[in-house]
């Protein structure tokens, strides 16, 4: 009889444990849908950080990334966006830029090459090498409790050859003209870009759309996510955006970003573009070869060109510009700070792309494993410092409802930026020598200021003449 009580009590008490669990877990799904979506008001003060989970630590995955979270936090950071996390497929799989592991002999070679992040074999799966879907989940959910949004890497333009819809629906893709599907063609020279790498799809076949509707939605239904980043998005027919958009809504407010400037994008479907041409004239300037009057010519036309409400992300790498073109340092040189200063001086979103954080000197290997430094120092200080200002200051803000943007004249415009932004009653002031020889400048600003960097209380005077070192910059408040 003992045994049997004892027995009974064990039963019991399993029954207990698995009925708490099962409340835990129903309590978290809960706590995960409470999660307030992203607003404009959330936007205006954000800075953006693009994860690489490949290569933000040596191990490369989900887990090993969620632990650093609340380290972004710390750097004014509320929208993660996550480069592709989808399987990657293997027939064509990139080895180099122009050769595909096919093209790989030695078996053991081939292994290290991983491919492209954008030949995607499987739209609602994850790339096993990061980890499980329950790792992915606990991203989602440590980003949310510390009131961080995250955006998936979305690439509606081709698959990888080994996606499904190669086989079962060879009609959603372009085809040459003995109808095989091609990769990608560029509208405006009928060449291939040579990504060969992925399969084209073709936008003028309705049912894709509802098709690729539905690879979306599942990811903001199920999963929780917070919007996309859509990749090459003005190749793929504005038409589609403004489809889609609406039909992820009817789940929740979501955050759109396209890699483009295209105004088209702006006027229904995205939130935020790219600044491609204004960082190209960045690194031009650093350079030596553009000046500030180029830069001028630039915010008007965007001025003429965008929407009152539409915006921009600023930056001074990414994982193109890295891998592709240089690291900052070899692009802006000792231009770097005051480059990374002004991006979060403008109006728009800025953006940390992993590494950036730490000073990284390195180009990160694309199609192969590769990892990031991660010693804090001067550069990890200065984010931390410029993420505060953003995150606090209104005349900051970036997003549908900005600060003000004012030019402010010099006597020295041609080497002197200087630029107000206002709002509320918040006034800050970007100053800085856009060149990389000392310069003297008479500035009809005057009055007390806080200069942020240094924290120094500093007073301009009337026609007072300031000399600026090579790339000296400041960021004023009003006292």
């Amino acid at each position: 009889m003992r045994h049997f009580k004892f027995l009974s009590l064990l039963v019991c008490l399993s029954i207990l444990l698995v009925g708490c669990k099962q409340k835990s877990d129903q309590e978290e799904k809960e706590e995960a849908q409470a999660f307030e979506p992203i607003t404009n008001k959330v936007l205006e003060s954000s800075v953006i950080y693009e994860a690489n989970i490949r290569q933000y630590s040596p191990e490369g995955t989900f887990s090993e990334f969620t632990k650093d979270i609340p380290e972004l936090k710390k750097l004014g950071v509320k929208v993660i966006w996550l480069m592709p996390v989808y399987p990657i497929s293997m027939k064509n799989r990139k080895a180099t830029p122009d050769l595909s592991i096919e093209d790989i002999e030695d078996p053991e070679e081939k292994e290290k090459y991983l491919g492209s992040y954008y030949a995607i074999s499987d739209y609602t799966a994850i790339n096993p090498e990061f980890g499980s879907m329950e790792d992915f989940d606990e991203l989602i959910n440590t980003a949310h409790d510390n009131g961080m949004y995250v955006i998936l890497d979305w690439v509606a333009n081709h698959t990888g050859w080994d996606h499904k819809w190669i086989e079962k629906h060879p009609e959603y893709y372009h085809k040459d003209k003995d109808g095989n599907v091609t990769d990608p063609i560029n509208p405006d020279t009928g060449e291939s870009w040579g990504w060969t790498d992925v399969a084209h799809l073709n936008y003028e076949n309705d049912s894709l759309w509802k098709a690729m509707r539905d690879e979306m939605v599942y990811w903001v239904k199920e999963k929780n996510i917070d919007g996309f980043r859509c990749d090459v998005a003005g190749n793929v027919t504005t038409d589609f955006w403004n489809y889609v958009v609406p039909e992820l809504k009817k789940e929740k407010e979501i955050f759109m970003l396209a890699e483009s400037e295209d105004k088209d994008l702006f006027y229904e479907a995205f939130d935020m573009g790219y600044n491609w041409e204004g960082h190209h004239i960045m690194n031009e300037i650093a350079q030596g070869e553009m000046s500030v009057k180029d830069w001028d010519d630039y915010m008007t036309k965007i001025d003429s060109t965008y929407q009152e409400d539409d915006y921009l992300m600023n930056f001074i790498t990414n994982h193109d510009e890295n891998s592709w073109n240089g690291t900052v340092k070899e692009r802006m040189g000792e231009a770097s700070e005051t480059m990374l200063a002004f991006t979060y001086a403008l109006p728009g979103m800025p953006l940390i792309y992993s590494g950036q954080e730490y000073g990284m000197g390195k180009r990160l290997k694309f199609f192969e494993k590769d990892s990031i430094p991660k010693t804090k120092g001067k550069l990890w200080d200065i984010h931390v410092k410029l993420g505060e200002l953003k995150n606090t200051n209104e005349a900051l803000h970036g997003a549908k409802q900005a600060a003000s943007y004012k030019r402010l004249s010099t006597s020295n415009d041609e080497n002197i930026i200087a630029f107000e932004r206002s709002k509320n009653d918040e006034t800050l002031i970007y100053l800085a020598n856009f060149s990389d020889e000392s310069q003297e400048f008479k500035f009809e600003i005057q009055g007390q200021f806080n200069d942020f960097m240094t924290s120094e209380n500093i007073e301009i005077k009337t026609n007072q003449i300031h000399n600026f070192k090579p790339w000296e910059y400041k960021i004023l408040i009003n006292k």
